[in-house]
């Protein structure tokens, strides 16, 4: 078995672990910290929003001797607006003027054939107004409300409400990080953004339930014994399914960072690059959220209704009394019924053979047949 193997089978049985609930206030400062640093970006930079959404142009060339500086510099002189131009895999061009009026594309193509030294005829121009873009952008935030409330509502069935809360800030918190980073680093957001940004949101939610169902199964009958608070077992939930989430992150993110690299460096920007990106930044979020936000979030919340409270006051009593008598509380293994916990001072039962008559026990040894 390897290492990593060997790790979360010892996570799983509870002989390891990390205190992740109990240092949950690190986390929660260090998600504020991102979440604030990402909503300063947004509101200082704000988004470079695409040609989709903003209308404009975009122009393709075929092969083309002229270098990306030069283009840019030929297409702001040609449009008078400012120009994005990627060198495409064929040696080609794609020139993106966003704001430009529609109706002079023809002769910004005209200039552009003649600056770069191509064929007009081979120049390919997509023409974009920003109500398409207001139409996409409507869709994808009726979407996300739509998503955001089936969420909720299956989350509160399935398990209680108190994990719907947690997994929704959860994807809250995945969604304005991923929208900061785009907004400090000056990534351009497109449909193809957009759609990866609405594709993280389940692969997020995918690792919360995972822990959430261990924890629903790990805390069944959890107020009948004294050994465990709530946060303890959500501990041991998150670390018997850690190496699995990690496992899900590590392969989802590699095929991501494989279409990132190819997206980006050898084919050019284009859709494949835009949902990539999203993705991957979304990914490595949603991997944090549900280990570091979600789980320590439910645990806070469940610590603070009255039966929990009990509980926990009963487990801090025994563990004072045995840490007094020096009596070792020694953790069950991971699925032990909680029904019997309460019964460790009770006499023992006994196991094994019945003392019986000596009479009882001749004649033992002695092969089968008729008594002389």
């Amino acid at each position: 078995m390897s290492k990593l193997g060997t790790l979360g089978a010892r996570l799983h049985r509870g002989e390891i672990g990390y205190d992740f609930v109990g240092k949950r206030k690190i986390w929660y400062g260090i998600s504020i910290l991102i979440t604030i640093t990402a909503i300063l970006g947004l509101t200082v930079r704000g988004l470079n929003m695409g040609i989709e959404f903003q209308g404009g142009a975009v122009f393709t060339t075929g092969k083309s001797p002229v270098s990306v500086s030069q283009a840019e510099t030929y297409a702001e002189e040609a449009s008078g607006h400012d120009a994005v131009v990627q060198k495409l895999g064929n040696g080609g061009l794609r020139i993106q003027i966003a704001g430009i009026d529609t109706d002079k594309s023809d002769a910004i193509k005209e200039k552009l054939a003649t600056d770069l030294k191509v064929d007009s005829e081979k120049i390919n121009a997509d023409l974009v107004g920003p109500s398409w873009g207001d139409q996409i952008a409507n869709k994808a935030w009726e979407g996300l409300a739509i998503f955001m409330v089936l969420v909720v509502v299956y989350l509160a069935i399935a398990f209680e409400w108190r994990m719907a809360i947690a997994a929704l800030v959860a994807l809250i918190h995945d969604i304005t990080i991923t929208v900061g980073i785009y907004a400090l680093v000056g990534f351009e957001v497109t449909p193809g953004t957009v759609i990866g940004l609405l594709t993280i949101l389940g692969y997020s939610l995918y690792d919360t339930v995972v822990v959430f169902d261990s924890l629903k199964e790990q805390t069944k009958g959890i107020t009948k014994q004294t050994r465990w608070t709530y946060s303890d077992v959500a501990d041991r939930s998150i670390n018997s399914t850690l190496v699995r989430s990690i496992n899900t992150t590590v392969v989802a993110l590699l095929p991501v960072a494989g279409l990132l690299f190819i997206g980006g460096g050898v084919l050019g920007a284009g859709m494949l690059n835009d949902i990539s990106l999203s993705l991957f930044v979304g990914l490595a979020a949603g991997a944090y959220s549900s280990i570091f936000i979600a789980t320590p979030l439910v645990a806070d919340l469940k610590e603070r209704e009255p039966e929990m409270k009990a509980l926990r006051k009963r487990v801090l009593a025994k563990r004072a009394q045995a840490a007094a008598t020096g009596e070792s509380l020694e953790p069950q293994a991971t699925g032990a019924s909680y029904e019997d916990d309460d019964l460790d001072d009770a006499a023992p039962a006994v196991v094994g053979p019945r003392h019986q008559p000596a009479s009882r026990a001749r004649g033992r040894g002695r092969p089968s047949g008729k008594r002389r």
